[in-house]
């Protein structure tokens, strides 16, 4: 990530993940964001408010514990890049639209408790990778990811 390319956004989730599958078996997860900007107004010193609705696109791995774990109404943080997508419409208008694509999304524990359970490690040949990059080695874990019972994983 060292594009100059990088966000990071803090809201509550608009709409449940919708997860889908590419013709590769790729899993690709969408969802909406909404971030609150709070301040007061130096004039009359009132408290104004805006919100920022944004897309988040979550690929692979990522994409489907996504899709299991977080739903509508959700506080989440989403770290990743922004990315232009533009396409023609039937009628041959031209649209885009700016999306996030995650390199991570997590519950935000400000307000709420959350419960993390590791998933099993998936073979390279499970469909992992692509965008989210799920399925690359983490540094310094055991050959083939078994581990004992009470021991880190990290």
């Amino acid at each position: 990530m060292a594009n100059g390319n990088n966000v990071t956004v803090v809201g509550n989730v608009t709409r449940d993940p919708e997860l889908r599958f590419t013709a590769t078996g790729q899993a690709k997860a969408n969802f909406g964001i909404a971030v609150n900007r709070r301040w007061q107004n130096r004039q009359t010193q009132e408290w104004e408010e805006a919100t920022s609705f944004f897309n988040v696109v979550a690929w692979g791995d990522m994409g489907e514990n996504i899709g299991e774990s977080i739903q509508k109404g959700a506080r989440v943080l989403v770290t990743g890049r922004l990315e232009q997508r533009s396409w023609e419409t039937e009628q041959g208008e031209k649209r885009s639209i700016i999306e996030i694509v995650a390199d991570e999304v997590g519950p935000s524990l400000r307000w709420a408790t959350a419960e993390i359970k590791k998933n099993d490690r998936r073979s390279p040949g499970d469909g992992g990778g692509g965008g989210g990059g799920g399925s690359r080695p983490v540094a310094n874990e055991p050959e083939g990811g078994s581990y004992e019972y009470g021991e880190e994983p990290f």
